[in-house]
């Protein structure tokens, strides 16, 4: 079930499926670069206003599971309008600043969006765009990204399945909510 904040801004009720701390696995994988399995950490939040904020942090896995380096950090602010049109504005650890359009289906919380303005320091690698899809699939948020560099077409680069964690103080806030609830926890359901 989506939860809804009472305070979310009301034109993000469509996007509200993303809202709150994600974590998960996926892989890696562009020509020059070695293949490797990645875990990453996604928060989407909001203050009110019309936007989420998101930051994403990600490092790849070694054949444990354990933590080796870091691999990608981005962060930057989702929007939606009236007519499900999503506009997200990112910056990258690499030195990429990117601003991304696309929509929001209609019968499914699935997000599909693509490129439409790169800019790049002198210090970051090549690039030339992307294509992102992200998904709620059975209460997990899932996504694929692709990637295209003057050398190399369009083509899928990274994907991950991500579970939604759920921190101390919403666990504190849940057994609040649930004060009132009998001591077997059956009759309460009934």
């Amino acid at each position: 079930m989506i939860e809804i904040p009472s305070d979310l801004h009301p034109d993000l009720v469509p996007l509200a499926f993303l809202l709150g701390n994600w974590a998960g696995a996926g892989v890696f994988d562009f020509p020059g670069d070695e293949k490797c399995n990645f875990g990453q950490e996604v928060t989407f939040s909001h203050d009110g206003r019309d936007f989420l904020e998101y930051v994403s942090h990600s490092w790849v896995l070694d054949a444990e599971g354990n933590k080796v380096e870091p691999l990608e950090s981005e962060s930057g602010y989702w929007r939606v309008d009236k007519d499900r049109k999503v506009e997200i504005v990112m910056v990258r650890d690499q030195g990429v600043v990117e601003v991304w359009y696309g929509e929001l289906a209609k019968q499914k919380p699935q997000i599909d969006i693509a490129t439409d303005a790169v800019a790049r320091t002198a210090a970051s690698g090549p690039y030339s765009g992307g294509k992102r899809l992200y998904g709620y699939v059975n209460s997990d948020l899932m996504w694929v990204g692709e990637k295209a560099t003057p050398d190399v077409e369009l083509r899928p680069y990274m994907s991950a399945h991500l579970k939604k964690v759920v921190t101390p103080e919403e666990v504190a806030e849940m057994a609040k909510s649930l004060g009132d609830m009998p001591d077997d926890g059956i009759a309460f359901f009934k």
